[in-house]
């Protein structure tokens, strides 16, 4: 089995995508991917927002995903559990609630962390978000 491959011959995945991130059929419509080039720190922020919003939260995870691998190391934990909780409302959309609370509370160990190093939050209220994440509805998750 051949992989879809970008001009410079790094794995892509070129199979259309739907709303929660699974793959469609070859030549199906799907939604328009995220671009995979990390985004300055607010711009991630309220780009990853807007998708959620719009019922995207996987790709609000590939967008958080992005600026997490191009972060400072110092700021890992913070966009690393933004970006898990994304992926535990995906998986909470998806239905499956067992890995979906999974991830959020992994996500939210992760915030703790950050909480703990004194970090920038970039204005989100990191304690409301945790407490959010494990109120057991992940729908009424804010930031």
């Amino acid at each position: 089995m051949t992989r879809d491959r970008d001009a410079a011959g790094r794995a892509r995945q070129a199979r259309p995508r739907d709303a929660l991130g699974r793959p469609l059929p070859y030549g199906a419509a799907g939604v328009e991917p995220v671009s995979e080039e990390p985004l300055p720190a607010m711009e991630s922020l309220e780009f990853a927002r807007r998708l959620v919003a719009e019922g995207r939260p996987f790709a609000a995870h590939e967008v958080l995903e992005a600026r997490w691998k191009a972060c400072p190391g110092e700021e890992r934990d913070l966009w690393q559990g933004l970006a898990q909780l994304c992926v535990g409302l995906t998986h909470t959309a998806r239905g499956n609630s067992v890995g979906g609370v999974r991830l959020l509370k992994r996500g939210a160990a992760h915030l703790n962390a950050y909480r703990a190093s004194g970090g920038p939050a970039y204005g989100l209220n990191l304690a409301e978000i945790v407490t959010n994440a494990h109120s057991g509805e992940p729908k009424d998750l804010k930031w």
